[in-house]
C-alpha cells in the first residue's frame, strides 16, 4: 500500500527544527549553493537565518546580526512583534506566518530570520539587485531633456518616476504573475485622474493570468493582457524606455505598467496618435514640436504609399504626367519590379538583423560592405535598377523617424500586401490594399475597447487639434 503523504504545512511552527527542516528539504540546501542559512544563537533563543546569496547587503546585514548577538538574554524579545519593535534597527521589516509568502519573499532576495518558540517569521528586505546605470536609451534619444532611462530593476523604475511626480495622488500598487517566475508588475497611476474602470479591468487580468512564467517579460505579458485576435499588426500598447515620457502619461490619466527585468514602460491605453508622439515633440518650442509632430505623421504615410504608387504607376505609364516622367525607369528591369521590391525588403531586414548581432568593432565594415554589395555592385549587375533603389533606401531611412518598432512593422506589412495585389490586379488592387489598411485602423482597439482612431473617430475637435498641433503647456499665460 503507498504511504499517504504528508500535507504541507500553511503556516509556520513555533518549533524552529521543525520549521529548518521544512525548509532545507523544499529548498534542496544539498544542492543549491546560493542559497545560505547559519543556524545562531540571541540571546537564550536558537534562531536560523536565510538567504540567497548575492541578493543581500553584506555589510548590513552583518551589522544588523551583529546588534541582535549583542542583546542580553534578559532584554531578548519574546516575541515577534516584540521582535520587529525594538532589537531590529532597519526600516523594512515585516512578519508573517505563511509558507507561501515566506518562501516567496526569501526567493525574491529578503531575509529570512526563524527563531525558536516564535509564532511569525522576520523578513528584513535588505536586498539587492545586479543592476547597471541609468544612462539614456539608445533607442529613446532626444535632442533635449533629461538623459536618465530605465532599468531591468523595477524599484530603481519607480524611484525615477517618483522622482517626477510628487504627489500624494501617484500610486504604485504591485502584482505578480507566473506560477514559478512570480514576476513583480508595478501599476503606476494617479488615482483621481485614471479611469477606473480601465484599472480594475487590468489588475483583474493581472491576477488571473495562469501561465508558468512572463518568460519574456512585457510582451509574455501584453499577449496575456490582449484578450482580442492578435492578426491586426498596429501595435496594441506604447512602450518607452524614457521615465519623463511615464511620468508624462501618468500625469495625463494613463496607466503605466513596470514589470521586473525589463527596462520598458507599457503605456495604456494606446491609439495610432500615442504610439507617434515621441518626447522632443515636447522639449522643443511650440512652433518647432508641430513642425516634428507633422513630419513624423507625413512620413509615416509616405513609407507605406511610395513603392505601391511607384509600382502602380510603372505599370500604368499612361497615367504618368508630363512633369512626372523623369521617375520613369530609364533602362528595362532585368528582374520584375514586384521582385525587386520584395527582395529589397527582405534584404533591408536581414542587414537589420545582422546589424543587431554584428559587434561594434565590426559594424563600419559592414556598413560599407552592405553599401557596395546592395547599393553600387546590386545596380551594375542588373539585379536593381537605379529607381527602385532610391525608393527603397528613403523607406529604410524614414522607417527610423518612427521609435516604435511595432508600428514600422506593421506599415511593413501592409506595405507588402498591397504591393502583391498591385501587381496581381492592378488600379483595383491598389484599392483594395488601402481599403485593408484602413480597416485594420478601424477594427483595432485599446485593450479599454477604445476606437484605435480616437479623437479622429468618434471626433472631438479639441483633443484632434491637440494631436497635430503643439499648443502652449496648460497653465502658462501670455506675457
Amino acid at each position: 500500500m503507498p504511504q499517504n503523504k504528508q500535507p504541507k504545512p500553511v503556516r509556520i511552527s513555533e518549533k524552529l527544527q521543525q520549521n529548518m527542516q521544512y525548509v532545507d528539504e523544499l529548498m534542496g540546501l544539498e544542492t543549491n549553493f546560493d542559497i545560505i542559512h547559519r543556524v545562531i544563537r540571541l540571546g537564550d533563543t536558537d534562531a536560523c537565518m536565510y538567504l540567497i546569496d548575492g541578493f543581500c547587503k553584506d555589510e548590513l546585514m552583518q551589522k544588523i546580526l551583529q546588534y541582535l548577538m549583542d542583546m542580553k538574554a534578559e532584554d531578548f524579545p519574546k516575541d515577534a512583534h516584540e521582535m520587529s519593535k525594538i532589537a531590529i534597527p532597519y526600516v523594512e521589516v515585516d512578519l508573517d506566518d505563511t509558507w507561501e509568502k515566506i518562501l516567496g519573499a526569501l526567493l525574491s532576495g529578503v531575509f529570512v530570520l526563524l527563531l525558536d518558540g516564535y509564532e511569525k517569521a522576520v523578513l528584513i528586505d535588505a536586498r539587492t539587485y545586479p543592476a547597471r546605470g541609468v544612462e539614456e536609451p539608445d533607442k529613446d534619444k532626444v535632442l533635449r531633456g533629461s538623459k536618465d532611462g530605465f532599468v531591468e530593476t523595477v524599484v530603481f523604475n519607480t524611484a525615477l518616476i517618483r522622482r517626477r511626480i510628487r504627489s500624494t495622488d501617484l500610486h504604485m500598487e504591485m502584482l505578480n504573475a507566473g506560477e514559478n517566475s512570480r514576476t513583480d508588475i508595478v501599476l503606476c497611476y494617479m488615482e483621481s485622474r485614471v479611469d477606473p474602470k480601465l484599472l480594475t479591468q487590468i489588475r483583474e487580468r493581472i491576477r488571473s493570468i495562469q501561465v508558468d512564467a512572463l518568460a519574456m517579460n512585457q510582451e509574455s505579458l501584453a499577449e496575456c493582457l490582449y484578450q482580442r485576435k492578435w492578426y491586426n499588426p498596429f501595435p496594441k500598447f506604447k512602450y518607452t524606455e524614457r521615465p519623463d515620457t511615464a511620468a508624462a502619461q501618468v500625469l495625463e490619466g494613463n496607466l503605466v505598467i513596470l514589470v521586473d527585468n525589463s527596462p520598458s514602460a507599457m503605456i495604456l491605453p494606446t491609439t495610432i496618435f500615442d504610439v507617434v508622439e515621441e518626447a522632443d515633440d515636447y522639449y522643443f518650442p511650440p512652433v518647432t514640436g508641430t513642425y516634428l509632430r507633422l513630419t513624423r505623421f507625413l512620413i509615416a504615410l509616405l513609407t507605406y504609399f511610395v513603392t505601391p504608387t511607384y509600382l502602380l504607376l510603372m505599370n500604368h505609364r499612361m497615367w504618368i504626367p508630363e512633369n512626372l516622367e523623369f521617375i520613369i525607369l530609364k533602362e528595362d528591369p532585368n528582374v520584375p519590379l514586384i521582385l525587386q521590391f520584395l527582395l529589397l525588403e527582405l534584404a533591408i531586414d536581414g542587414l537589420r538583423l545582422a546589424a543587431v548581432n554584428t559587434p561594434n568593432m565590426l559594424s563600419t565594415p559592414l556598413s560599407v560592405m552592405a553599401a557596395l554589395v546592395l547599393g553600387e555592385f546590386s545596380v551594375e549587375s542588373g539585379w536593381f535598377s537605379s529607381e527602385v533603389m532610391l525608393a527603397m533606401a528613403f523607406v529604410a531611412i524614414a522607417n527610423y523617424t518612427q521609435a516604435n518598432y511595432e508600428l514600422g512593422y506593421a506599415l511593413k506589412f501592409m506595405r507588402i500586401l498591397n504591393l502583391i495585389l498591385t501587381q496581381l490586379f492592378g488600379i483595383w488592387g491598389y484599392i483594395a490594399g488601402l481599403i485593408i489598411f484602413t480597416l485594420a485602423l478601424l477594427t483595432n482597439k485599446t485593450i479599454s475597447g477604445q476606437s484605435y482612431l480616437y479623437p479622429l473617430i468618434p471626433f472631438d475637435r479639441a483633443k484632434m487639434r491637440n494631436r497635430f498641433f503643439r499648443g502652449r503647456m496648460p497653465g502658462t499665460r501670455k506675457m
